[in-house]
C-alpha cells in the first residue's frame, strides 16, 4: 500500500492545535502538537495570538521550545515580543537550553537593561558562557560563535575519543570536525568525524590529525570571515585568539546569516532604505525613508540652481533643454553600475582585493569607452533627427564626458569611505544619481557654451 504524502497546510493545522489548545488538555495538545515536523511546529507557534501561545508555555517544556526557538531564531525578524511574554525563569530555562551563539542573538534584541535578569536566573555555567560572547564586538567572529564543540588531546587514542565523542556529542553544535588541542588548549589539529571512525581503535590522534588548520580570529570582522568558509567549503571554522588559544566554533548555519545579511546592507545602502523593512505602518516607514529623500531634495535643488544659471544659453539654443534629461538619466545609471561594482569589489576578502587605483583606472577606462559608444550614437541620432550635426557633437561629446566622470565618481566615493572607515554601501546609488546629475549639467552646459561662443 502507498503512504500517502504528508502535506502541511498552515490554516488547517493552526485551527486544529488552537482548538486543542482551548479544551486545556495537555496530554492530547503534547501528542497532536509534538508529531508535527519541527519546522511545522514554529510555523504554527507563529500564527498562534499571544493568548494561544502562552498556553503553550503551560504545555511544553523550556527544552522542548529551545528547539522551536533554534529555527526561529533565523527566521523571524525579532524575537522580543515572543521573550517578554514568557514567564523570566521559562524564558531563562530555555535561553540556557540553546546553543550559546543563538542565545545571545536572541538576548541581545532585548533592551539592555534586561539581559543581567536572565542571565542571573541561568546556570552559572551557561550564564558565564554567554556574557563572554556578548562582550565581543558586534559583527566579529566573537560575536557569532558557539562554544559547544568538542576537543581532543593529541596524546589520547582513537578508543578514549569515540568514548568522549558518545559522551559529549549531545551538548556539541556540530561533531563532524573535531578539534586538537594541547595541555594549554592551544589549538594544535583538525580531525574529521569520518577519519576517526575508520582509524583504528589504538591509533593515536596526533598520528591521524591534520595539522594544517584553517582558522579565523576571534576579532576577524565576520565578512571576512564568511568568505574564509566559502573559500574552503568548510561545515565549521575554529576560531582563535592572538595565542591560538581555541575559543569556539563558527558553524555553516551562521555564515549563511552573515552573507545574507551582508547582502542584505549592500542592497539597503544602494537603494538607500532598509530593504528589509518589517512594519506595517506606512508613517514608521515613511519615517526612515524620508532622511534620505530630503537629503536628496536638497542636492536635486542644487541641480535646479546650476540650469537657472545657464537662462541665458537656453534661451538662446532652446533646443539644448530637450537633452537635459538624457543626459543626466545616462550618467546617472552609469554611475549606479560603477557604485555597484565598487561595493562588491570592496566587499572581497583582502587577498582578493584589487589595488585602489587599478580598480579606478579600469572604471575610468570603462566609462570612457562607454561614452565613446554612447557619445557616438547620440551623435548620430540627434544628427540625423535635428539635421544638426554640431549639436550632435555637442549632445555627444558631453554625454562621453558625464559618463565618464559618473564612473569615476561611482567607484572613488565608495573606495574613500571605505579609507576612512565607514560603509560604503551606504554611498548610495540615489545619492549617486543626484550627484551625477549635478556634473551632468555642469559639463553639458560648459561644453555647449564653449561650442556656441567658439565655434558656431
Amino acid at each position: 500500500m502507498q503512504e500517502q504524502q504528508y502535506e502541511f497546510d498552515l490554516d488547517y493545522e493552526s485551527a486544529h492545535v488552537k482548538e486543542i489548545l482551548l479544551q486545556e488538555d495537555m496530554e492530547a495538545f503534547r501528542e497532536n502538537f509534538l508529531s508535527y515536523p519541527l519546522y511545522d511546529q514554529t510555523q504554527i507557534y507563529l500564527s498562534l495570538e499571544q493568548e494561544d501561545r502562552i498556553r503553550m508555555y503551560h504545555y511544553l517544556s523550556p527544552k522542548e521550545m529551545s528547539d522551536m526557538f533554534e529555527i526561529l531564531e533565523e527566521d523571524v525578524e525579532s524575537i522580543e515580543v515572543y521573550l517578554m511574554e514568557m514567564n523570566k525563569q521559562y524564558a531563562a530555562d530555555m535561553l540556557a537550553d540553546m546553543y550559546t551563539d543563538n542565545a545571545v542573538d536572541m538576548l541581545q534584541q532585548l533592551p539592555e537593561e534586561v539581559i543581567p535578569t536572565y542571565l542571573r536566573l541561568m546556570d552559572r555555567e551557561q550564564a558565564s558562557q554567554i556574557r563572554d560572547i556578548i562582550d565581543y564586538d558586534d559583527e566579529t567572529a566573537g560575536a557569532i560563535m558557539t562554544t559547544e564543540f568538542i576537543s581532543l588531546k593529541a596524546n589520547q587514542t582513537v578508543r578514549s575519543a569515540m568514548a568522549l565523542l558518545k559522551s559529549k556529542s549531545s551538548e556539541a553544535e556540530m561533531i563532524y570536525y573535531l578539534y586538537i588541542i594541547n595541555n594549554e588548549n592551544q589549538l594544535v589539529g583538525v580531525l574529521s568525524l569520518r577519519d576517526l571512525i575508520m582509524s583504528h581503535e589504538d591509533s593515536m590522534i596526533s598520528d591521524i590529525m591534520s595539522d594544517r588548520v584553517v582558522t579565523v580570529n576571534v576579532d576577524d570582522d565576520q565578512e571576512d570571515v564568511a568568505h574564509v568558509a566559502r573559500d574552503y567549503d568548510f561545515l565549521a571554522m575554529p576560531v582563535v585568539d592572538e595565542n591560538n588559544i581555541l575559543l569556539g566554533i563558527i558553524t555553516v548555519d551562521d555564515i549563511l546569516d552573515v552573507m545574507h545579511e551582508e547582502a542584505t546592507s549592500d542592497y539597503s545602502g544602494l537603494a538607500a532604505v532598509d530593504v528589509d523593512e518589517t512594519t506595517s505602518n506606512p508613517f514608521k516607514a515613511a519615517g526612515k525613508r524620508l532622511p534620505w529623500l530630503i537629503t536628496l531634495l536638497f542636492l536635486g535643488m542644487g541641480t535646479s540652481s546650476l540650469i537657472s544659471n545657464y537662462e541665458g544659453l537656453i534661451s538662446e539654443a532652446a533646443i539644448l533643454s530637450v537633452f537635459v534629461t538624457l543626459i543626466t538619466g545616462t550618467a546617472g545609471n552609469a554611475g549606479t553600475q560603477s557604485l555597484a561594482v565598487a561595493v562588491r569589489k570592496i566587499g572581497q576578502p583582502e587577498s582578493e582585493k584589487r589595488n585602489w587605483m587599478a580598480m579606478l583606472t579600469q572604471e575610468t577606462m570603462t566609462g570612457l569607452i562607454s561614452g565613446v559608444v554612447t557619445g557616438l550614437a547620440i551623435t548620430l541620432v540627434v544628427g540625423i533627427w535635428q539635421n544638426n550635426f554640431i549639436l550632435g557633437g555637442i549632445i555627444g561629446f558631453s554625454m562621453l564626458s558625464a559618463i565618464t566622470v559618473a564612473n569615476l565618481a561611482g567607484s572613488l566615493i565608495p573606495i574613500l569611505m571605505d579609507k576612512i572607515g565607514f560603509d560604503p554601501a551606504v554611498a548610495s546609488g540615489p545619492f549617486i544619481s543626484t550627484f551625477s546629475d549635478l556634473t551632468s549639467v555642469l559639463i553639458y552646459f560648459n561644453i555647449a557654451k564653449y561650442f556656441i561662443e567658439n565655434v558656431l
